[in-house]
C-alpha cells in the first residue's frame, strides 16, 4: 500500500466522500415530514363573557338586616330605620348602616343585626 496518502485521500477516509450531493441527485427527491408536528393552539367556540359570570356569581347574594334608632335630638324622639347590607361580616353591616344613617341623623343606636 502507498504510505504517503494525501490530504484529500485521508479527509475521505475519515469523513467519507465530501461530493453525496451528486449521488444524491440520482435519487428523486422525497419531501420529508418531520416526526413532531406543532399545531396552533385552537380558540375556543365561544367566549366566555365577564357579566355570565357576575350572573352565576350573583345567584345567592348574603344580606344581613340592620335595625337602627335614629335621631337628631339628644334623648328626643327616636326613629327605626332599616338598612340592609350585602355582606356576612355584622361588623362590616353596622359600620355600613352607621355610616349611612350619619349622613341624616346626628344619633344613631345599633338595635339588632339578623341575617335575611
Amino acid at each position: 500500500m502507498n504510505e504517503e496518502l494525501t490530504e484529500e485521500e485521508m479527509r475521505r477516509a475519515l469523513f467519507g466522500d465530501p461530493e453525496p450531493v451528486e449521488q444524491a441527485s440520482d435519487l428523486p427527491e422525497e419531501e420529508t415530514v418531520p416526526d413532531i408536528v406543532i399545531a396552533p393552539p385552537e380558540k375556543p367556540e365561544k367566549p366566555v363573557k365577564v357579566a355570565e359570570k357576575k350572573k352565576i356569581s350573583k345567584a345567592f347574594t348574603p344580606r344581613l338586616r340592620v335595625t337602627l334608632r335614629v335621631g337628631n335630638e339628644f334623648e328626643g324622639k327616636m326613629h327605626e330605620m332599616i338598612h340592609e347590607a350585602d355582606t356576612l361580616s355584622t361588623l362590616l353591616a353596622e359600620q355600613e348602616a352607621t355610616k349611612a344613617a350619619r349622613k341624616k341623623f346626628r344619633f344613631v343606636e345599633v338595635v339588632s343585626v339578623k341575617p335575611m
